[in-house]
Order: C-alpha cells, then sequence, then structure tokens
C-alpha cells in the first residue's frame, strides 16, 4: 500500500499505525463528502480518525502532513501515485491550494469532524480555494493547522526574464520541479504555527531562509524526516530530468545543502535510512547536484555511517570541487566531470577506515582548504588562525604569533581564538596566551557586545573566576531584564569568593541592582558571611521583598516568619510565592492573616481561593467554622442549611472540607448535600476531585 520512495531503497516503508491513519482520512473526507451534515457516517469517521490520532500523537507532539499534487508526505516517506484511496485525498487537498496539514497533542474529536467538513466542500464550490484564505480561516482550530501552497510566489527561473505568456505558461503547469521546492519550503518554514516567519513574505522560498530554518529548528523527528522526503524526491527530479526549471532547483538546493550547518545535515542523513539508503541518495544527488553540495552530502553520509571513507580522498573532493568552481575554463569541466566520477566509486562501495596518522591527516586537511594555485594576480597572506597554530604546535612565541593573536582578538567574535588555544596540549605557551586572552578588559569588551557574545562570556568567565566580578557587576548594573538573568547566573558561578563583593555593593545600589544581588545569593551554595536578609525583607520595592523571601524560607529559623509576612504582602506575587510555602504546612498564625485577607478585595479572586485552599489543612475548630461559613448559605431549605453562591472562594472552602475535614459531622452533611448538587464544579469539589484544581 505504501512504499519509501525509490530514492532510498525497498527496505524502508511506512509504519501500519500511518498508513491506516491516511486511509481513514481519506474515507473520513470522502464520507463528508457525500453525506449530508449530522449524519451517523459522518461521526463514526471523526471519532474513528481521532482515535488513530491520539494513537500516534502519543510519542510525538505533533503530526506533520505534506500535500504533492498525487502523492503526501509524512515522516520522510511519500505515498504511490497508484494508490487511488491516497491519491484522491493528495488531489482533493492539492485542489484546495494546500501545502501541509499538521495535527498536535490534544486534537478533539470535533476539531476533526469541522476539519473534515470543511475539507470536503470542493474548492471549485467555494469562494475561492482554502490555500487562498487568511490565517484566520487556515488556523481557526486550535490543535489542526493548514497551510497554503501559493506557487504564484514560487520563480524558480531566475536565469533570464519571462514574457508574460511563459509566466502564465508555468504557473498552469506547476511543475514537478516547482512543486518540490515549494514543498520543502513549507515544511521547513510553517511547520511551526508558533512561529512568526511570514510565510507569504517574498524571500520565503531563498535557500538560505530555508536553510536558517531548518537549522534553528528544534530537533523533531516529525519535521525532520518531513524534511528529508522531500531532499529524496529532489535529488531523484534532478536525477531523471532537465531544462531550465530543473536547472534552477538544481541552483536552489545546492545552495540550501552548502548553507546547512554539519550537525543538522548529519541528523537528516541519519533520518534518510541505512547505509544502502544512504548511498542511493548521495549516488542521485552526484547526478543532479552542484559540486559544493555533493562534498557536504559524501562528507555527512561518511560521518553518519562511522567514517567508512579515506579522508585523504575527501580532501582531494574538496580540491576538486574549488577548481571546478573557480578553476580555469578549461579546468572547471574536468574537474566537475572527476569530481562526479570519484564519488560515484566511492559511494558504490566504501568500507575503509582512514589510514594515515593523526598529524599528516591534519596536516593534509589544512591544505585541502586553499584555493586553487597559480593565480598570478592573488596574494596568499598568512591566516592569523594558521600562525597561531603553529606558534602552539612548536611552542615559539615570537613577533608572528603576537600579532595573529592581536588580529584575532581584535575581532567581534572570540571563539575561534578561544578553540585554538582550548585545543592546543597543555604548555608554557598556552599558559602565557591565555594570561593575555583572559582579562577583565577583554571580558569588559565581550560584555559591551552581550548577549550576542553569551559563549564567549561563559568561557572567559570559567577562566577568570573571582577576576571576571567586576566587569560581570559593571555589566549587571545597566542589565535589562532580559539579560540579568544570565549574569546573576555567572557571577553565582564563581563561588563563595565573590561574597564580599556583593555585600559591598549591597549597601550602595540603587533597588534594581539590589534585586539582582539577592538573585546571586540566593544562586550561591550559601549566603556570605554576615549577611542577613531580613532587612531586605521590609524593602519598598516589592521585587526586593520576594528575593529576599526566597531567602528567608531555605533558613528554617527564619522561614515561619518570613511567610507570614508575604502573606501579608500588598504585591500579588510576593503573597503567591509565600502560599506555595504554606501548601506544605499552615500555622495557626498564618491561617488567621490568611482568613483576614479571604475578603480583601485587594486580591484578585484566584488568589484568595488559593489561600482559603491553604488554610484548611490547619487543624482547628476556628478553621473548620471559618470553612463551613464559607460553603453555607444563609437560608434553610427542609431544614436544611442552603449553600452559599458559587465563587471560587466557596469552591475552594468546600475542596477543603472534603480534602481535611470529610469526618467532621458537620462537614459530612453539607459535602453529602453538595456533592448531589446539580453544578459539575460543586459536585467535583465535595468528591474531593475538585481539591486538585
Amino acid at each position: 500500500m505504501m512504499s519509501r520512495l525509490t530514492t532510498v531503497g525497498e527496505s524502508a516503508t511506512l509504519s501500519r499505525e500511518l498508513s491506516d491513519f491516511l486511509i481513514e482520512l481519506s474515507i473520513g473526507l470522502h464520507k463528508n463528502a457525500i453525506y449530508p451534515a449530522g449524519h451517523p457516517l459522518r461521526d463514526s469517521a471523526a471519532d474513528l480518525i481521532a482515535r488513530r490520532l491520539d494513537a500516534l500523537l502519543f510519542e510525538r507532539p505533533t503530526l506533520s502532513l505534506g500535500v504533492a499534487r498525487h502523492q503526501l508526505i509524512i515522516e520522510g516517506v511519500a505515498t504511490e501515485e497508484n494508490n487511488p484511496v491516497l491519491r484522491d485525498l493528495a488531489l482533493r487537498l492539492h485542489r484546495h491550494h494546500l501545502g501541509a496539514v499538521k495535527f498536535s497533542q490534544g486534537v478533539t474529536t470535533e476539531e476533526i469532524a469541522d476539519v473534515l467538513a470543511t475539507l470536503a466542500v470542493e474548492a471549485g464550490r467555494r469562494p475561492r480555494p482554502l490555500g487562498l484564505e487568511k490565517d484566520d480561516v487556515l488556523a481557526q482550530w486550535s490543535h489542526i493547522r493548514l497551510f497554503p501552497l501559493t506557487f504564484e510566489q514560487l520563480q524558480l527561473l531566475e536565469e533570464e526574464a519571462e514574457d508574460e505568456e511563459g509566466k502564465a505558461e508555468m504557473r498552469g503547469a506547476r511543475s514537478r520541479a516547482a512543486q518540490l521546492w515549494i514543498g520543502l519550503a513549507r515544511a521547513a518554514l510553517a511547520s511551526d504555527i508558533d512561529d512568526d516567519t511570514d510565510l507569504d513574505a517574498a524571500d520565503s522560498t531563498d535557500p538560505v531562509v530555508v536553510a536558517k530554518a531548518i537549522d534553528e529548528h528544534k530537533r523533531d523527528a516529525a519535521y525532520d524526516q518531513v524534511v528529508v522526503g522531500y531532499l529524496l524526491q529532489i535529488a531523484e527530479e534532478l536525477k531523471a530530468k532537465g531544462g531550465k526549471e530543473a536547472a534552477a532547483l538544481q541552483k536552489r538546493i545546492s545552495r540550501l545543502v552548502s548553507t546547512l550547518q554539519p550537525e543538522t545535515l548529519h541528523t537528516l542523513m541519519q533520518m534518510g535510512g541505512n547505509v544502502t539508503q544512504r548511498r542511493k541518495f548521495v549516488l542521485d544527488a552526484t547526478q543532479g547536484m552542484a559540486v559544493e553540495a555533493v562534498v557536504d552530502l559524501v562528507q555527512a553520509a561518511a560521518e553518519t555511517s562511522n567514517q567508512t571513507i579515506s579522508h585523504s580522498l575527501v580532501r582531494m573532493l574538496s580540491k576538486l570541487a574549488l577548481h571546478a568552481d573557480d578553476g580555469t575554463p578549461f579546468a572547471r569541466p574536468a574537474a566537475d566531470s572527476a569530481l562526479r566520477d570519484q564519488v560515484h566509486k566511492l559511494v558504490s562501495g566504501w568500507n575503509l577506515e582512514d589510514p594515515n596518522p593523526d598529524n599528516y591527516r591534519k596536516a593534509l586537511e589544512r591544505m585541502s582548504r586553499m584555493a586553487p594555485s597559480f593565480r598570478g594576480d592573488d596574494s596568499f597572506p598568512a591566516e592569523p588562525e594558521r600562525l597561531l597554530a603553529m606558534g602552539l604546535e612548536i611552542e615559539v612565541l615570537g613577533e608572528p604569533v603576537w600579532r595573529a593573536i592581536d588580529q584575532m582578538t581584535a575581532r567581534p567574535d572570540l571563539s575561534g581564538l578561544l578553540d585554538l588555544l582550548d585545543a592546543a596540549q597543555d604548555s608554557w605557551i598556552k599558559d602565557a596566551l591565555w594570561r593575555h586572552v583572559a582579562t577583565p578588559e577583554r571580558l569588559a569588551e565581550q560584555l559591551d557586545r552581550y548577549p550576542g557574545t553569551t559563549k564567549v562570556v561563559e568561557r572567559l568567565v570559567a577562566r577568570l573566576r573571582l577576576a571576571a566580578a567586576e566587569p560581570l557587576l559593571a555589566a549587571l548594573a545597566t542589565s535589562t531584564e532580559t539579560t540579568a538573568a544570565p549574569l546573576v547566573d555567572l557571577l553565582a558561578s564563581i563561588g563563595a569568593e565573590i561574597g564580599p563583593l556583593i555585600m559591598a555593593r549591597l549597601a550602595t545600589s540603587r533597588w534594581m541592582m539590589v534585586r539582582h544581588l539577592l538573585a546571586t545569593i540566593n544562586r550561591m551554595d550559601a549566603p556570605p558571611e554576615g549577611f542577613d536578609a531580613r532587612e531586605y525583607a521590609r524593602h519598598p520595592d516589592s521585587s526586593v521583598r520576594r528575593e529576599a523571601v526566597r531567602l528567608l524560607i531555605k533558613q528554617p529559623a527564619y522561614r515561619e516568619q518570613a511567610i507570614t509576612a508575604a502573606l501579608s504582602d500588598p504585591d500579588e506575587r510576593n503573597v503567591r510565592l509565600a502560599l506555595g510555602a504554606v501548601m506544605q504546612g499552615c500555622t495557626a498564625t498564618q491561617a488567621s492573616v490568611l482568613m483576614a485577607r479571604a475578603d480583601d478585595e485587594t486580591l484578585s479572586p484566584d488568589l484568595r481561593a488559593l489561600g482559603v485552599r491553604a488554610l484548611a489543612g490547619h487543624r482547628s475548630m476556628e478553621t473548620l467554622n471559618f470553612l463551613l461559613g464559607r460553603v453555607a448559605g444563609g437560608k434553610l431549605l427542609l431544614f436544611k442549611r442552603s449553600l452559599a453562591p458559587k465563587s471560587p472562594e466557596m469552591l475552594a472552602a468546600l475542596a477543603g472540607l472534603a480534602a481535611h475535614w470529610s469526618s467532621e459531622p458537620s462537614a459530612r452533611d453539607i459535602l453529602t448535600q453538595a456533592s448531589k448538587n446539580s453544578d459539575p464544579e460543586i459536585a467535583d469539589a465535595a468528591t474531593r476531585r475538585g481539591g486538585a484544581r
């Protein structure tokens, strides 16, 4: 019924669960098209699809479904074009100009029924196809999202302008190459319904934009498999077809592959199947993609297959690719042909591990990155990275090395310099260079560019330790809400040695800096010697008081006093913090405060209800009478007291009685009465089920 695309071989097939789901989805859509609204067969179809989806979404947060003209793409697998049931489903979705459908965890039968009813209406009977509607139509369901497929936005043929008649003919044909590229772009850019990417923007099909979206997307199996499915189809298309559209597709996909991060390409290769399947994919790509993309794919396939090809050969391929792109007119076609021939022979049966010694391999790898030789008007200055690496290796610290260090430290990003120093063997020259690079002044320069230099700052702080404190404190004093938290974590990572510096700053800082310093102490293993958070628990600023309460709650001697004071705080966030602690045990004093605040209209109703729920655990007659007074009304009906009007506080009191006082006769009577109430919220609260809400 289903088969993996021929690009990946016959051994990979769609799972039975996914196959059954697609069949049920197609049948359900057909039933909605022929039966009227309210027909039981429509309801049963939606219910069956919902059960299938529940099972599929149990272990995955989302399920994405790509749409081609005659096929569906799901988790990297394409359905067979000659399957009539699934071909009909693909055609229906395609006629609505839809490029993808996404289901998320929590989808309901009602949502599925509504989507089926919407899709069942033929595109010709609507004012316009669904894919041309606005987002309020495509995203009207909470757990199902439809994504449009607009071919008019795709301009594959960039080499020359087309006349109006040619453009109309191209749009009418909607070629296979255009379908594949726009499908890949949509899958990459539109798979996350929360993404702010403008899917209707003209640059949404730019290869760099698509590659950036794939790189930055959180690694998700369903997402990766959809992207892989399109890559496999494109490789097969480029292998078999020619013409201007295929050339434009080759240009775009080659640029995309070359732009992808190596880690992303490695992950996508893993999703592409076993060694045999990866070999078939690379062979197809060899015949159709640009040489630079071919080399990237070979390297990724080699790493995914545990480096079963010769490193020297990969370096030779890199050199051939440079000549194929930038060589002389005579050398370019020869290098291109030689590269593709070598890759074909290589991938057809690679098995050898790299036989070269490590030092020889590193030397060859550096040589492979050099540009083509014999360019008379070009100059080849020595790169600072190369000079520094040579100095570290031979342990010579001369003028060339210092000049290289100065050039690299003048760059905005010091990552490359730090990587070289970290990778070097332990030696006197490594220590000397680290002392020159990792300085408070250098850290201050990087903090001026923060948060763009986050990783570099973290590495410098790890080296400087206490010497990093002053630059970090200076940066913290001018930080924003967004950048303050990571700076606080970096300060706390220095350890107890930073305590005296924080104590000195606390006495002279403004309220915002005081809050950050208290947060730093809170993240340290132990507060500095002589520090007392109680004076800050009475600070005029509520955020400072909140950080002080967090510190005091950790100290047994001051815990209960701090919680009681926070329960009376005018700031709701401080009250909520204290209520979280009270849930673990409520004292008599705290219960009295909560009873008083139950009628405090300056607090929100949900917070007052949370306070009632928290005090219910305190065992005293005063607590019981308070809860009964909140639940019971003032009227008698058949010798029984009526219930108070429903409110968040009343429900919380009822849940508290059920959880802590159900054995008391006075509570038992009113709980029995409430459990029979026609209001489900009241009945749930009286039978403890509402207590967890």
